[in-house]
C-alpha cells in the first residue's frame, strides 16, 4: 500500500525544491532569470535589482533583462538616475509594459532614495513598501537577490505551482508566501523564487504544462485530480471511436 506524502512538510517541500531544479537545470542551462542574471551581473546590487524589479511587473524576462541593461549603461547608480529625463529612460526601457509610467516610477524612487535614506536602499520591509510600485514581492525580490536575505518572493507562477500540486489553497500570492513562510525551511528561501519561475516556464506553463514528463506529478493534487482523468476520458473515447468505425490503431505510431 502507498504511503501518503505530506505535502506540507519542511521536508516535502525541499525535495520538491530539488526536484523541480533538477529539471529546469535538464530542461535549459545557463538561462538565469532577469534578476538572477542581473544580480550576478552586479554582485547583488540592491539598487539594480529593485528598478529591474520594478521594469519587470507584467514584462516577460528577456524584455526586462535588456531593458534594464540599456537603462543601467546609461544611468549606473542611483543619483544619476535620480537626475535623469523621464523621456529618455522610457525610451531605454521601452518595450517593458507601461513604460512611460515606469520611467517616472524609478525616477521617483531613486529620488527618495537620495533624499531619505543617502542613495541606499533599506533593508527593511516597512521602507521599501512605502516606495512607489513596491509590493511584498518585489521587496522579497530586493531581499533575495540584491541582499541575499532569505526571503520567499511569490510571483504569479509560484503562486501557480504551490496550489496546483496542493501544498496550499490559497487565493492570492501574499496569502501563499505566508504559507510557504510558515512551512518552508529556512533554508530554502534563497532558491525558491529562481527554480518556481523557471519552472513554471518549463515545465508547470499556465496554459498547457507538461504533466506527463513533470517530475513532481507523483505528489501533484492538479495531476492526479484533473490530467489523469481527463488523460483517460481522451483514451476511452478514441478506443470507443475506433470501435465504431472498425478502424484498427495504428501500430506504427
Amino acid at each position: 500500500m502507498k504511503t501518503l506524502v505530506d505535502l506540507q512538510s519542511a521536508g516535502t517541500i525541499h525535495r520538491i525544491i530539488q526536484d523541480a531544479a533538477g529539471a529546469v537545470e535538464r530542461a535549459r542551462k545557463d538561462d538565469p532569470t532577469a534578476l538572477q542574471e542581473i544580480s550576478d551581473s552586479t554582485d547583488g546590487d540592491p539598487f539594480r535589482v529593485l528598478i529591474a524589479t520594478v521594469l519587470s511587473h507584467r514584462t516577460k524576462d528577456p524584455v526586462t533583462a535588456l531593458a534594464s541593461s540599456r537603462l543601467f549603461a546609461r544611468f549606473p547608480n542611483v543619483k544619476s538616475l535620480a537626475a535623469a529625463n523621464s523621456r529618455t529612460v522610457a525610451r531605454l526601457i521601452k518595450p517593458v509594459g507601461f513604460y512611460n509610467t515606469k520611467a517616472r516610477t524609478v525616477k521617483k524612487i531613486s529620488k527618495i532614495l537620495l533624499a531619505k535614506y543617502g542613495g541606499i536602499v533599506p533593508e527593511d520591509m516597512d521602507k521599501l513598501l512605502e516606495l512607489p510600485s513596491v509590493g511584498r514581492k518585489t521587496a522579497n525580490c530586493v531581499f533575495v537577490y540584491g541582499f541575499k536575505t532569505p526571503a520567499i518572493p511569490v510571483d504569479t507562477h509560484v503562486h501557480r505551482i504551490f496550489n496546483r500540486i496542493g501544498v496550499v489553497e490559497t487565493k492570492t500570492p501574499e496569502e501563499t508566501e505566508m504559507e510557504l513562510t510558515r512551512l518552508a525551511d529556512r533554508k530554502d528561501w534563497l532558491p525558491l523564487n529562481e527554480v518556481f519561475v523557471k519552472f513554471g516556464q518549463l515545465v508547470c506553463r499556465p496554459i498547457g504544462p507538461h504533466c506527463s514528463e513533470c517530475p513532481l506529478n507523483d505528489r501533484c493534487k492538479y495531476y492526479k485530480t484533473d490530467y489523469l482523468p481527463r488523460t483517460v476520458k481522451t483514451s476511452l473515447k478514441n478506443t470507443s471511436k475506433r470501435a465504431r468505425t472498425g478502424r484498427k490503431p495504428n501500430r506504427a505510431q
